[in-house]
Formats: C-alpha cells, sequence, structure tokens
C-alpha cells in the first residue's frame, strides 16, 4: 500500500465516523463517565480530554480498517508520543503515522485553533530512535492528520451535577456537529507556531483548508514545510540561547533562502572545485576511523 493509497483509503473511512460518534440529531453519543455504583458525572470540554474519548471511540473502527487493507495497527506506545496511530503495510512495509486532532469550530468558518506537534526533538532528530515517537521520523512514509472538528453547545452541564442511568436523557451532550477530515500535516500548516509558549507547528484556522487540504504549504511542497519548520527558531528559543531568527515567516524565509542562492552563485565555481577535497577527507576521516 502507498502513502498515496493509504491517504485516500483513510479519507473515504472517515465519511462514516460521524454515524459512530453522534446521534441522528448531531449530538455526542457520550454523555459522562459512570462508576460502579451507577453514577453519572458530566464530560468536560477540554479539548485533550475530547480528542482521547473519541479517540477510545474510534479504537475499534481502526483496527476494522487495518484489517480490511492488510495492515498492522499499532497505538501510541507511551503517553504523549507521536503519533497517535501506526499503520504499517503488511505487504509493502510501509509506516503512515496518524495523530487525531481535535478542536472547536469558531465563527466565520474558522477554528479557535490547533497545532500539529513539535518543530523540534524527534522532527529534527529525524533518524533518532531515542526521542518521544514511536519509529525515527524518517521511517513514516507520509504524517497525517485525522482531524474532528466541533461545536460547543451554548448551555454546558454543570461538572458538579451527578446524575443516575434513569436520568441519562435528561444529560445535554457537551459538544455537536462533527466533521471529520484526513490530510497530509504539511497541507494543513501554517507559518506560524501555536498558541502560547508551546514550540509546535501551528494549523491554518480555516475550515476549508483543513477539510480540503489546501494550506499554504500545499501550494509549497513538504520539502519547503519541512525545510521551514527544521530550521525555525521562535522567539523565546533566540532570546534563550542567544540565537539570530534567521527567518519570522513565509516573507523573511524567502529573503533568508535568497541571500543564500545568491552567495553560492557567486562562489559557484569555488565550490565545484572543493568536490576532489572533499572525497580525499572523507577517505582521511574514514581511515581515520578504520584505525
Amino acid at each position: 500500500m502507498t502513502k498515496d493509497e493509504f491517504l485516500e483509503a483513510l479519507q473515504k473511512e472517515v465519511l462514516e465516523y460521524n454515524n459512530i460518534i453522534a446521534t441522528d440529531k448531531g449530538d455526542w453519543i457520550v454523555k459522562g463517565f459512570i462508576d460502579i455504583s451507577r453514577k453519572i458525572y458530566t464530560i468536560s470540554v477540554d479539548t485533550k480530554v475530547v480528542s482521547k474519548v473519541i479517540e477510545l471511540l474510534l479504537i475499534p473502527e481502526f483496527e476494522k480498517f487495518a484489517t480490511k487493507y492488510d495492515l498492522i495497527l499499532e497505538n501510541q506506545t507511551k503517553q504523549n508520543f507521536y503519533p497517535d496511530l501506526t499503520f504499517i503495510s503488511k505487504k509493502s512495509g510501509e509506516k503512515f503515522a496518524v495523530d487525531i486532532k481535535s478542536t472547536v469550530k469558531d465563527t466565520n468558518n474558522k477554528i479557535k485553533g490547533m497545532t500539529l506537534g513539535t518543530y523540534q526533538g524527534y522532527f529534527r532528530n529525524r533518524d533518532n530512535k531515542r526521542e518521544s515517537i514511536t519509529y525515527p521520523y524518517n521511517e513514516y512514509s507520509s504524517h497525517i492528520v485525522l482531524g474532528v472538528l466541533y461545536t460547543q453547545v451554548t448551555d454546558k452541564p454543570n461538572e458538579k451535577d451527578v446524575y443516575t442511568l434513569d436520568e441519562l436523557e435528561q444529560i445535554e451532550s457537551v459538544i455537536r456537529d462533527f466533521q471529520f477530515f484526513v490530510q497530509p500535516k504539511y497541507k494543513i500548516a501554517s507559518a506560524t507556531k501555536g498558541s502560547g509558549n508551546t514550540r509546535n507547528i501551528g494549523s491554518t484556522k480555516s475550515i476549508d483548508e483543513l477539510l480540503n487540504g489546501t494550506g499554504i504549504f500545499a501550494k509549497l511542497g513538504e520539502h519547503i514545510f519541512d525545510d521551514y519548520w527544521m530550521f525555525f527558531v521562535d522567539e523565546q528559543s533566540s532570546k534563550e540561547k542567544g540565537i539570530p531568527r534567521p527567518y519570522k515567516n513565509l516573507k523573511s524565509y524567502l529573503e533568508y533562502k535568497e541571500r543564500g542562492i545568491e552567495t553560492l552563485n557567486q562562489n559557484k565555481e569555488f565550490i565545484e572545485n572543493l568536490k576532489e577535497e572533499d572525497e580525499e577527507t572523507e577517505i582521511d576521516e574514514e581511515t581515520e576511523n578504520d584505525e
């Protein structure tokens, strides 16, 4: 199974997920948590809680999907490890990373915000097996985001209230109106980091761009996305480590690259003449290692 085939199959699969997690009216089927005394505690609207519960609801569907397409499914190996799901083709051995992200719909075709994972750690050290990742980043053929967009209800249940099973119908769902999408990470990424002090890649806030995979890097390509974010230095890191910021956005990134290309072109002949010396250096290093 190729990465394009995997993407197409998963995009088709999520079209049915609304039927699994929502009622006919569009309300979330989850009302809360139940204890051994059959008491029900209403669920929080915290996006991390919502995302994890949605993932748990869909695990059986992911298992069916894996079986259907002759894939091995591996869940997240440790808490806060990337990705949430690893699919491995039994035939080709190719690995596909799927991260589950959920966020609240805002007004005017926007979301409140979404992050797409770190731009440090495993994202930069792509062959490192000791980072917070199931397999080294480079071992994955594709990095996919399975996104869940939803609306929060206006009148949220009081989290202090406790219900019985007989009162189940009285509990309002905290979220509704789900929309699922599956897109390569680079196609929905922005050129700005996520909000706050996190060192995470931010996503586009446009719902249309999320659903259709038409963010700014969709046109520029994954190699530009990788290059941009692998060498991105945020303001906080610049101050803490005394590292100048080579660029802050796509416009300054373009200027930075143009300066580099101009310098390289001006010294093209010089660089080409270094080839033999580079080869000799590699041989010397190999000889030194052998000793």
